[in-house]
């Protein structure tokens, strides 16, 4: 496990702000089901690399190199540069990991933890946030999900995501460097080893900070998210809740496939098979009542597919939630505008 930087002082229980409060606070009638998505962080694409892929990346030794990939953002161009967690095997060699599945699903869970009493700190001031968790609180979250995963494999997953450097580019510009999960707390080994129930505290990523601080966040169904099979289907979700805001039974929404290339995920050997990857993310969100349903029109030059528009009806459901954080985003912005919180920076 990664060690807290000498410098970092984990936060006591009298660190709350109204930020946070806010940030936990949900207009929903099961509090258990719902979560906050931060665009700007999920965003980067952190989660793209399949185990399969990353072990094509590794070298004799089971080493290997940064893996960069360029993404867009709000019309600006980025590039990500993912380099992997070295983490120590049973025989004393070492392994080069990628964030992959389990982590983005782990990530989840800890911003899930993140907003419940006692266990999510927030200071204003210094824009930092924290997460204080027992591997079998994740554990148990994972499988309330249906999202299993073993203690062994929770505590990789959590040396992968604070051990991985994560640095984003924007044109040649570095502006950003850090890890999923930062100046991890732990015990001393051996007793971690032992104790799943043993607390550890990390600090989140300074986008979800600041997201905290200026209110830029979006509630969304949590627990629909993660029953979704497809990571496509995830991604897109996530998409549809930041950006398909006036979801309503006559108000479509239409994204190109070019756009879902910022992903990471269409990464099969032809477009053809990506294509139908994307039509089966689509039915699963049909499945899982995000949506009602969806069409395509097909763009070509001569018989060439240069690109395809996909128009997306929402489902009664998706349309309810959307209204539900509609509204509690009015409240959080009225909230700020008459001065209860003490520090917003986008309100001056």
């Amino acid at each position: 496990m990664a060690k807290m930087d000498k410098n970092k002082t984990p936060p006591t229980i009298q660190q709350r702000s109204h930020q946070l409060d806010l940030f936990g606070s949900f207009i929903s009638n099961d509090e258990s089901t719902v979560s906050n998505t931060v665009e700007i962080w999920e965003s980067i694409p952190k989660y793209f690399l399949t185990p399969a892929q990353a072990e094509k990346l590794r070298t004799s030794t089971g080493h290997a190199d940064p893996y960069k990939w360029p993404y867009r953002y709000k019309n600006q161009d980025y590039t990500v540069k993912i380099q992997p967690a070295l983490i120590e095997q049973k025989d004393g060699s070492y392994k080069a990991f990628f964030p992959s599945v389990s982590e983005e699903l782990i990530e989840e869970a800890l911003k899930k933890i993140f907003t419940m009493q006692l266990y999510g700190y927030h200071d204003v001031q210094n824009v930092e946030s924290w997460v204080r968790f027992t591997l079998r609180m994740i554990y148990r979250e994972l499988k309330s999900r249906k999202r299993s995963r073993s203690i062994e494999q929770i505590k990789h997953s959590i040396e992968v995501m604070s051990s991985c450097i994560i640095t984003l580019y924007h044109g040649e510009k570095e502006v950003w460097r850090g890890s999923i999960i930062q100046d991890l707390v732990t015990v001393g080994r051996d007793d971690y080893i032992a104790d799943t129930d043993a607390h550890h505290m990390g600090r989140l990523p300074l986008f979800v900070s600041k997201s905290i601080n200026e209110l830029e966040y979006r509630q969304f169904n949590y627990d629909r998210l993660m029953t979704c099979d497809e990571q496509l289907a995830r991604w897109i979700y996530k998409r549809l809740i930041n950006r398909y805001t006036n979801a309503s039974i006559i108000q479509d929404y239409h994204f190109m496939y070019s756009d879902l290339t910022n992903s990471g995920l269409l990464r099969q050997g032809r477009d053809t098979d990506n294509r139908k990857k994307v039509v089966s993310a689509l039915k699963e969100l049909i499945d899982k009542q995000v949506l009602r349903s969806f069409n395509m029109d097909v763009r070509k030059s001569g018989k060439t597919i240069v690109d395809v528009k996909y128009n997306v009806l929402a489902s009664s459901e998706f349309q309810r939630e959307q209204k539900a954080a509609n509204k509690r985003a009015s409240l959080n912005s009225q909230a700020a505008q008459d001065g209860q919180l003490t520090s917003v920076d986008k309100f001056g």
